[in-house]
């Protein structure tokens, strides 16, 4: 070959090489921070064998090495604060935060959260970017189900009873946990247990729950709606239970036609752990996990959380990869899952360079900082609920002598309830009653254990002599994330699987609080849990009584302020305090019929929405536009609350509607609440804007229409029902009509 050829036989080579070259010392799609994220997560996921994608669908993802792909446990719990992670600050518990009303407050405490979500990541992330459990960004939480029966034990964890307060709360804090930059996501919020689970505890595993139409659109299904469609939530997890003949992880009706089809959900679906296993094993649903496995992924679960943890959920890592093998679904159906997950981490900022994440500025020391814990302690504040006050509250002198008595006064975790991290400051009940009460000797005695004498010889006798050098007792008393919570062994009458069988005070500390009251003293009763207690004797007998929930890390502080009258306590009620189980239908019957405010005709102990001040408060000139409102259209409804006392108060203004004379209608429902501070004398106008879901029914099929009608409207301090004798609140009444009709979509 001549040197002339030669030239231009190696100019043709170089020319021709020049666009492979190129393309092998190009940056892969999924490393460039400015394409679109979805284009990101495929170009990764192509470039997987199916061994490494398997490893990416439990909640324990492996590392990738060769492809820069960092290990990442998608494992986090942030229910009230940052949980399972040691020292946070501890807000007061799901229910409590729902006793508030106060939907800004949710929100803001959320955003607290996934700051301290942000500071634990950049504590211990690693250098390759790795995580351990309870120290990642994706937040199993919050819980939306509806507390529809007051013994399931995990009722605790959820916002109440109704729909409504339910979906305005579950958006408030989805928004705080995600934040609103454009580009990041702040942390990754995930409503859960998708849906219908709320108990019983011992048989979630295997039980097929019966749920009509109506019920699924009218109470079970709307916040979930609302946190996905209005709050954008990224994830959503699916659920231990069947729902009409469908486990929930491989359940056609919720995670296609609702929430892809219907509801549009772009994220990806986390199974509850060991739901996949339970489709097999618990459900017998399918022949095999294999089987399993391809059924919930098809359905559109996309990852699962394992049990035992010990396993890295490689059982369900196996039944996957065998499942794809054995031709029992294509492999597409795991890049699609694997798509939605690597977007989810993108979105986190996880693969790109810390200075284009604005979160990544967030430092270790931003976690427990005493403004978050000053924010907790607003929130046991507002959460507070009085239930009863014969005048005693708020204390208007100094007692020479205190008594504080009961198996939760002097308790850490009569505080945090379940789902929880550490306090670094906590305040219990008696701590907070000898801080604010310096000048008062203040003795202290357990009395009695929760469910059963306490832990001494007399321990109940060193409680009565107490009682009896006292010039005020205190008791605190209730329930305990001990005896109540997540698929629990509680070996106690009245006790089953987590769940409780009655709802009165339990046996030992109602005999300790007779015992007491037959002192003569002064006594106030501090109430505690995460549910309604049956308390018709203390109702009865005791002059002042308050629930404080589980409070959070500050809730010592809290009571202590209320009792003293440092503010006037105004939570109200978010679950239905029932007179006796004898009210209800089985535990295990999911119909709403009979169950809550919204369909339960007969007379409770304290009602939905309920809680009293230290002030009063008077409503006038409620006004209503227009007065007829076309099916497409809207109305305002306005009304004056003046406080009417001598005390500063928060006021919580609630909107009830009633449609008359159409066959399955709720008797009342929540459909606005505002929470108003007001100084003495002083009024203000609160508005409603209804539109829309607000003004609409379900009917038997599960169709929610607006339906034309006169609608009665109540507004004001609580429900409105004369039932209620004494309890009943202050409001004022109006209507309006709807003139035409439209359906909705689901």
């Amino acid at each position: 070959m001549n040197n002339r050829i030669f030239v231009a036989f190696s100019l043709t080579c170089v020319l021709m090489c020049l666009p492979a070259l190129a393309q092998q010392t190009e940056q892969p799609a999924y490393k460039n921070p400015q394409l679109p994220v979805e284009q990101r997560a495929k170009d990764l996921v192509s470039r997987m064998t199916l061994k490494e994608k398997v490893s990416q669908l439990g909640h324990p993802a492996d590392a990738i090495a060769r492809l820069g792909v960092p290990q990442y446990d998608w494992w986090n719990e942030g229910l009230h604060g940052v949980a399972r992670a040691g020292k946070a600050t501890v807000f007061p518990q799901a229910i409590g935060l729902a006793a508030t009303f106060d939907e800004p407050l949710i929100h803001q405490v959320a955003e607290v959260i996934s700051t301290e979500f942000r500071a634990k990541y950049a504590e211990t992330v690693r250098p390759d970017g790795s995580t351990d459990q309870y120290r990642g960004l994706t937040v199993w939480s919050p819980n939306i189900n509806i507390f529809r029966d007051p013994r399931w034990g995990r009722g605790q964890e959820t916002y109440g009873e109704d729909p409504y307060l339910t979906s305005r709360l579950g958006l408030a804090f989805v928004t705080g946990l995600q934040g609103n930059d454009a580009k990041y996501l702040k942390t990754v919020a995930t409503p859960k247990h998708f849906a219908v689970h709320s108990g019983p505890e011992p048989t979630r595993h295997s039980v097929d729950v019966k749920a009509s139409k109506h019920d699924m659109e009218d109470t079970y299904l709307p916040a979930f709606r609302v946190t996905v469609m209005d709050g954008k939530a990224e994830s959503v997890m699916c659920a231990y239970n069947s729902l009409n003949g469908q486990p929930a992880c491989a359940n056609d009706d919720l995670l296609k036609r609702h929430l892809r089809d219907a509801w549009k959900f772009e994220g990806y679906v986390v199974s509850d752990c060991a739901a996949i296993a339970d489709v097999f094993s618990g459900h017998h649903y399918a022949k095999t996990i294999e089987e399993a496995a391809a059924l919930s992924f098809q359905a559109g679960t996309d990852l699962v959380c394992g049990w035992p943890t010990e396993g890295r959920v490689q059982y369900e890592k196996d039944a996957l990869e065998n499942a794809v093998i054995k031709g029992l679904m294509p492999e597409t159906v795991l890049d699609q899952a694997l798509v939605r997950l690597f977007s989810a981490r993108f979105r986190l900022g996880m693969f790109d360079p810390p200075s284009m994440v604005p979160w990544s500025k967030i430092t270790a020391a931003q976690n427990d900082i005493p403004e978050h814990r000053q924010l907790s302690l607003k929130a046991a504040r507002e959460s507070i609920v009085l239930l009863k006050n014969n005048g005693l509250l708020p204390l208007k002198k100094e007692y020479k002598t205190i008594a504080v008595i009961g198996p939760n006064a002097n308790d850490l975790d009569a505080l945090v309830g379940n789902y929880n991290g550490t306090p670094s400051k906590p305040v219990t009940v008696l701590a907070g009653i000898k801080k604010r009460f310096p000048n008062s000797n203040v003795l202290y005695a357990q009395g009695t254990g929760l469910i059963g004498p306490a832990t001494g010889p007399n321990a109940e006798m060193d409680a009565i002599k107490a009682a009896r050098k006292a010039d005020l007792v205190i008791v605190a008393m209730g329930l305990s994330p001990r005896i109540e919570g997540e698929e629990m062994k509680v070996d106690a009458e009245g006790f089953l699987g987590g769940d409780r069988t009655k709802i009165d005070l339990p046996a030992p500390q109602q005999k300790l609080l007779a015992r007491l009251h037959a002192e003569g003293k002064p006594i106030v009763l501090v109430l505690m849990g995460g549910s309604a207690i049956a308390a018709n004797w203390a109702d009865e007998n005791i002059p002042a009584i308050i629930d404080a929930w589980y409070p959070g890390g500050e809730g010592g502080t809290a009571i202590a302020e209320a009792l003293a009258g440092d503010y006037s306590p105004s939570g109200r009620l978010p679950v239905t305090f029932y007179r006796s189980l004898d009210q209800l239908p089985a535990f295990e019957d999911y119909s709403m019929a009979r169950r809550t405010y919204r369909y339960f005709p007969g007379e409770v102990l304290y009602p939905f929405g309920y809680g009293l001040s230290y002030t009063s408060f008077r409503y006038t000139n409620v006004a209503v536009t227009p007065s007829v409102v076309p099916g497409d259209g809207s109305v305002k409804i306005s009304v004056d609350v003046e406080n009417t006392g001598n005390i500063t108060s928060d006021e919580v203004v609630q909107l009830y509607l009633t449609h008359k004379g159409i066959a399955g209608a709720p008797l009342r429902a929540l459909q606005g609440f505002k929470r108003i501070h007001l100084t003495p004398a002083q009024k203000t106008t609160v508005t409603f804007q209804l539109e829309n879901r607000q003004l609409s029914l379900v009917d038997e099929t599960g169709k929610r229409r607006i339906t034309p009608g006169i609608v009665e409207v109540w507004t004001g301090g609580g429900q409105p029902d004369a039932r209620f004798g004494l309890r009943k609140p202050m409001g004022v009444r109006t209507q309006f009509s709807i003139s035409g009709e439209a359906s909705l979509p689901e």
